[in-house]
C-alpha cells in the first residue's frame, strides 16, 4: 500500500516520539517527536546507549522495563519521570521534572541481531499537573490549606492497618478553639477565619514532618501523630496550647486558648470512628474541667 519512503515519511511525523530499544539499551532508531512544544530532536541519540545518556539508575531502569515488555509480549504501559538530574552532562537535561506515558511493545524480529522494542513515549506533564492540583482540592481546606476530613479519615484509617498489623503506635490530638463564636460575635468572621489560618500555620511550622494535620470542621483540628505514644503526644499538645494564645495576642490582638483531647491507638479500636471518638471524649473533659487544657483518655 504504501512504499518504504512513505512509511518512513508517516513515522517521522508522529507528534509523539517512537524509540526503536534493544535489548542493550541501543538507541536503534528514532521516529516522530514533531510536536515541538514538547520535545525535542531525537535522532542524535541513534547509534547510543542509555548508559551513554542517562546516570546508571535510570538506565538500569528502563532497562528493566525493555526486558518486562519483551519477556510478556504484550503492551507494557509505565509511566516515568525524567529531568536533568536523570541526564549525564551539564545542561542536557530539563531542569524540571516531565512525566511521560511509555508504550513498549516487543517486536517479533531482531533488529541489529537483538531483540528490541518500540516506545512510544507521551509528554503527560500537563496532565498530570491537572490530576495533582483536583487531588489537592479534594484533599485539603479551602481556608486552611490543611488536610481535610476525608483526607483525615484515610489517614487514620491506613494507620490503623499498620497499628493491627505492626503494633506500629499512633498517637491523635483532637483541639478547638476556645470561645470561637465569642471571637466572631466580637471581630467577625473575617477575624475567626484568621485566627483558623493562623492556627494552621503555627501546627505547619512546629509539628513534625511525619505528623498530619487536618480541619476537621469549623474551629476542630485533627493531629495523627505516627510512632508517638500518648504521653509524648500530650506533650506536643501541650507546647502547642502555650503557642496558640501567643499567636492570637500578637496577630489578632485577642485573647484565647485551645483545649483538647490525646489518645493512642488501642487493640478495641476498629476504625478511624473510634479513635476519634475517643479523643473527643478527652477534649470535652478539657471543657468541663475549665478550657485551656488537653486531656488525655
Amino acid at each position: 500500500m504504501f512504499t518504504q519512503q512513505q512509511l518512513t515519511s508517516i513515522l517521522s511525523s508522529l507528534p509523539d516520539p517512537a524509540f526503536i530499544l534493544t535489548r542493550s539499551g541501543r538507541y536503534a532508531a528514532v521516529f516522530g517527536g514533531k510536536d515541538l512544544r514538547h520535545y525535542h530532536d531525537g535522532s542524535g541519540l541513534v547509534g547510543r546507549t542509555m548508559s551513554d545518556m542517562l546516570k546508571q539508575e535510570k538506565a538500569d531502569w528502563f532497562a528493566a522495563e525493555i526486558e518486562k515488555a519483551l519477556a510478556s509480549g504484550v503492551l507494557h504501559i509505565v509511566e516515568y519521570e525524567l529531568s536533568g538530574s536523570d541526564v549525564k552532562g551539564s545542561g542536557d537535561g530539563p531542569a524540571y521534572s516531565i512525566w511521560f506515558e511509555g508504550r513498549v511493545q516487543a517486536l517479533n524480529f531482531k533488529v541489529e541481531g537483538e531483540d528490541a522494542v518500540v516506545w512510544v513515549a507521551s509528554n503527560i506533564t500537563e496532565k498530570n499537573d491537572v490530576q495533582h492540583r483536583l487531588l489537592q482540592l479534594s484533599e485539603t481546606d479551602a481556608l486552611t490549606g490543611l488536610y481535610n476530613r476525608r483526607k483525615l479519615i484515610e489517614t487514620l484509617d491506613h494507620r490503623l492497618s499498620i497499628f493491627e498489623r505492626e503494633k506500629f503506635q499512633t498517637s491523635v490530638l483532637v483541639f478547638d478553639l476556645d470561645h470561637f463564636k465569642r471571637l466572631n460575635d466580637e471581630m467577625g468572621h473575617h477575624a475567626g477565619d484568621t485566627a483558623l489560618m493562623e492556627i494552621a500555620r503555627l501546627c505547619r511550622q512546629h509539628l513534625r514532618q511525619d505528623d498530619v494535620v487536618a480541619r476537621f470542621g469549623g474551629d476542630e483540628f485533627v493531629v495523627v501523630m505516627p510512632g508517638t505514644h500518648r504521653d509524648d503526644a500530650l506533650e506536643i499538645a501541650e507546647r502547642l496550647r502555650e503557642r496558640v494564645p501567643v499567636i492570637l495576642r500578637e496577630n489578632l490582638r485577642y485573647e484565647s486558648t485551645i483545649s483538647g483531647g490525646v489518645t493512642e491507638f488501642g487493640p478495641p479500636d476498629r476504625s478511624s470512628g473510634d479513635v476519634l471518638k475517643r479523643a473527643d471524649e478527652g477534649l470535652y473533659l478539657s471543657k468541663r474541667a475549665g478550657r485551656n487544657r488537653v486531656s488525655a483518655l
